[in-house]
């Protein structure tokens, strides 16, 4: 066998000779040892990444009535949950998310942001809470430690048992100096606008890996179960409620006229408009006075919004969905936003990016798809985003294409945004980036908006700066340590990034499309990890990734391919030596040059600096004048004067 395998090599075109010599630091042992995934395989989590036969999830169902009182900002409301345990184990306690105690004064996400204050609401009162275990609901006193809330019962919870907790709540809404994420504004006639989220008690999530995963909340973002959603806000009658999932009760609250267009928009794949800028003061368009109450239903999601406000104009249009299914796009906003390259454009692009997001990766699940424009700017919740007012052009198109674009991650693939921001923001910015390609044959191309590659190049030569940043984090590290200086550029740009390379230079687009969507389907409404995404991408695929995985992802490696040299064997052939003088490689295309003109390109695996720094690399037989690494420019190169080597003919 050795001898007819020499001989096959020999005979081929493309020979691979290497020596002993090492000319760089780099070290093949170091960059290509097993990755460990820090995450057991076992009957829950299977080494292929996808769930195991025996995986399990808990389960929150919810109840919710809220009044939202715009005179005092207030809210105060009772949730019933429903929590089934559908763990082997038998729960003492439970705990809920309370993450309006961010905006206490001296919380833990005050603290985490250098002692600076996060707002100067009291946070989120429990006025009231009790358990049934059973048929009789038992008093039980939360045990409160920041945006945490223990209840201990008053008996395990077995199981595959379920408690129902009912709690009376109410709390202050923080203006829009410190919402971030939720909030208040004025409009310019003077009407207040609302961007509500996290505002019930949540389930905290109980998992295979970590028991009871408690981060607090410091401003990181969020990780929950999943369940079904009736809630009921109850608000003054001229103010217009846009919330997650199906509005139930259409009749009650809107008006004939309203209702008539909103079924018109259904069928439509021109915007609609249901309520007009010019017309938001008008009492007709409201369909009586005195406080109305808004049914919103919503269908396995982890989290519900809303927004509210008199100063709403409104417009929708039919999203098409594959399988012949529909979902609808909707967009609110004051008058002062409405305008041609502003909000009347908004419903259009929210259409465009739920439609090539649904066909090209999973599709959308959800009966509405709302952009907001409001005080809780770039901001995204189950089927319900939040916008800027000032929004328009193409910061518009790229922001609500984004927002909504998490629609996927972490709305329907689950991850934990407390602990891995990288893997919501940045898959979720991997995936916007084709669609800002893709839009209206390019009108927003390429996406360049100055929070992801400041620059506005290349964006290998983007992420140089960070590659060679010592300070710069591992895209692997726990989110709430990530400083604000490189929030962007590591969580969002240089996981997006990796990413594009992965799809684009390493495994190609066909089977990193195959593997990814296997990915997404098979985590659609679970809970997978790192660890899950990586042996999935490996297995699916059909690649060793464990190289990409420790010098993109577990660190902050450089990349230095250079060309050495141009010589000729013995029997004539060309040979160029590469070099890997540093520690992150990838696959790259070698193109050689001719006297007569002519090129030959030669793609050469990872696989190329296994075993060495310097490789001989056999190239057809000719006249080679010039050998370059990486002529197209794909990769993110640190030094590109060493990527080329000529020689006369």
């Amino acid at each position: 066998m050795f001898s007819r395998l020499a001989r096959f090599s020999a005979a081929a075109l493309i020979l691979v000779a290497t020596t002993g010599a090492s000319p760089s630091s780099y070290q093949p042992r170091e960059t290509f040892a097993p990755f460990d995934m820090g995450q057991a395989v076992n009957r829950y989590r299977g080494g292929d990444g996808l769930p195991g036969p025996d995986y399990w999830q808990n389960r929150a169902d919810y109840v919710i009535h809220a009044t939202l009182d715009p005179a005092a900002h207030t809210i105060k409301g009772e949730v019933e949950i429903t929590y089934t345990n559908a763990s082997p184990s038998a729960l003492d306690v439970l705990w809920l998310q309370l993450d309006q105690n961010l905006y206490r004064p001296g919380s833990r996400g005050s603290m985490a942001q250098g002692g600076a204050p996060r707002g100067n609401t009291e946070g989120m009162t429990l006025d009231q809470v009790s358990v049934t275990l059973g048929k009789a609901a038992v008093p039980v006193a939360p045990l409160i430690s920041d945006t945490r809330a223990q209840l201990r019962l008053p008996a395990p919870l077995a199981a595959g048992g379920k408690a129902v907790i009912h709690i009376r709540y109410h709390y202050e809404v923080p203006n829009d100096a410190f919402g971030g994420r939720t909030g208040w504004m004025t409009a310019k006639n003077g009407a207040p606008i609302y961007s509500v989220a996290q505002w019930y008690p949540r389930m905290a999530v109980f998992d295979d890996l970590r028991g009871w995963d408690t981060a607090p909340y410091l401003a990181q973002e969020f990780y929950l179960e999943y369940g079904n959603f009736d809630y009921f806000i109850t608000v003054p009658s001229d103010m217009i409620v846009a919330g997650s999932g199906e509005l139930v009760n259409p009749q009650e609250v809107l008006t004939p006229q309203q209702q008539a267009r909103l079924a018109a928009a259904r069928h439509s794949d021109r915007t609609v408009m249901i309520r007009e800028p010019e017309r938001v003061s008008d009492p007709t368009t409201r369909p009586r006075s005195g406080p109305l109450t808004w049914h919103f239903h919503m269908d396995n999601s982890r989290d519900v919004a809303f927004s509210a406000s008199s100063a709403f104009a409104w417009d929708a249009a039919r999203i098409n969905l594959p399988g012949g299914k529909a979902s609808l796009a909707m967009s609110f906003y004051p008058a002062e936003s409405a305008g041609p390259d502003r909000w009347a454009r908004s419903t259009e692009y929210m259409k465009d990016a739920v439609e090539r997001y649904s066909a090209k990766w999973f599709p959308y699940p959800w009966p509405n798809a709302i952009n907001i424009a409001g005080p809780a700017s770039g901001m995204e919740y189950p089927g319900i985003v939040f916008d800027g007012v000032e929004d328009k052009g193409k910061e518009l198109f790229w922001i609500s294409a984004h927002e909504i674009g998490h629609s996927w991650f972490p709305m329907i693939v689950g991850f934990d945004e407390r602990r891995h921001a990288w893997m919501d923001e940045g898959f979720n910015t991997f995936i916007d980036t084709y669609e800002s390609d893709e839009f209206n044959h390019g009108e927003y191309a390429p996406k360049r908006d100055g929070e992801y590659a400041p620059g506005g190049g290349n964006p290998v030569d983007e992420i140089l700066p960070i590659l060679a940043d010592p300070d710069a984090p591992p895209i692997l590290s726990r989110s709430d340590t990530i400083l604000n200086k490189y929030r962007h550029p590591v969580t969002y740009f240089k996981s997006a990034l990796g990413l594009v390379l992965l799809r684009e230079q390493i495994l190609g687009q066909q089977r990193f499309d195959a593997a990814f969507r296997r990915f997404i389907a098979a985590w659609a409404f679970k809970h997978p990890k790192p660890a899950d995404f990586f042996r999935t991408m490996e297995s699916e695929s059909g690649e060793d990734l464990s190289w990409w995985w420790r010098g993109w992802y577990a660190n902050n490696w450089q990349m230095d391919l250079a060309v050495d040299g141009i010589s000729t064997a013995k029997d004539g052939t060309p040979l160029v030596r590469v070099v890997s003088r540093d520690k992150l490689v990838m696959p790259a295309t070698l193109r050689v040059t001719y006297a007569d003109g002519r090129t030959t390109d030669i793609v050469l695996p990872a696989e190329t600096w296994i075993r060495q720094a310097a490789t001989d690399v056999a190239v057809p037989k000719g006249n080679v004048v010039k050998a370059e690494l990486d002529p197209d420019h794909k990769l993110p190169d640190r030094d590109r004067s060493n990527n080329v080597a000529t020689r006369k003919p």
